[in-house]
């Protein structure tokens, strides 16, 4: 599966978990968008923050990441393509 594909893949997994997934752009002189894809709580609720200067890989780790710390047990019976479900088992790992 491309990255395009796990992004897209992802990015419905997120929706369908109420993540709210915002992409930034890399950082500009007095610009407070942050340099690195993170996920924070604002309000009590979960955001992934990707920014475009971090490399694809990096963004669909930490999306991953998201997803597994927050989906709970939801993700265990559903399907999922191979390469989605390899991306979250190995997050879960590491």
């Amino acid at each position: 599966m491309q990255p395009a594909d796990l992004m897209r893949a992802l990015l419905d997994l997120a929706d369908e978990m109420a993540l709210e997934v915002r992409s930034v752009r890399p950082r500009a002189v007095g610009d407070e968008a942050p340099v690195s894809s993170a996920v924070c709580r604002v309000k009590g609720r979960v955001w992934v923050v990707l920014s475009q200067a971090d490399p694809v890989d990096v963004q669909l780790s930490v999306l991953a990441g998201a997803i597994r710390r927050h989906a709970g047990e939801s993700l265990g019976g559903r399907y999922l393509p191979p390469a989605v479900r390899a991306l979250l088992d190995a997050e879960e790992g590491g």
